[in-house]
């Protein structure tokens, strides 16, 4: 199973370590991890999950591997910029958002608009006129956010 960890390029210590035992989590549950590949977020869960040997996909904007954070184990280079946003979000069979700014945003917009279930630890909360969407899981914790993040996948994987 391969689940995307999305966020900000910067983040504050206590959301990088909730990113990080985010990481840690999907490597454990015997999943891979598919993110942006630079820093932030996406290098604190990637640091989580190669602390447990977990498997980690960065799909960076650019055209130097340089770019990538250290705990990158496959790197894909587009140079599409944001575009590749969509390809993460496509490949993952779920998507923990954790914090994040407006790059993060329109990950999240991409994979509900994929169908793809999401998960959210910090992250952007969305209502209608004033009315709650709840399209975005919310969890309580990065465990909670590892398991709900499984157990969506899943499910949309026998809906499908």
């Amino acid at each position: 199973m391969i689940i995307a960890v999305i966020g900000g390029n910067v983040a504050s210590p206590e959301l990088l370590a909730e990113a990080e035992a985010v990481g840690r989590g999907l490597a454990l549950r015997g999943c891979s991890l598919i993110c942006g590949g630079r820093g932030g977020i996406m290098e604190a869960a990637c640091r989580g999950a190669r602390s447990r040997d977990g498997h980690t996909i960065g799909v960076l904007p650019g055209t130097d591997r340089a770019d990538m954070n250290p705990h990158v184990e496959f790197p894909i280079v587009t140079g599409m910029g944001v575009a590749r946003n969509v390809i993460i979000v496509r490949t993952a069979e779920a998507v923990i958002a954790i914090g994040g700014a407006y790059g993060t945003l329109s990950e999240i917009a991409h994979a509900l608009n994929l169908g793809k279930p999401v998960i959210g630890l910090h992250t952007w909360r969305f209502s209608t006129e004033n009315i709650d969407d709840d399209a975005v899981i919310r969890a309580r914790d990065a465990e909670d956010a590892v398991e709900q993040a499984i157990a969506a996948a899943r499910r949309h994987a026998g809906a499908a």
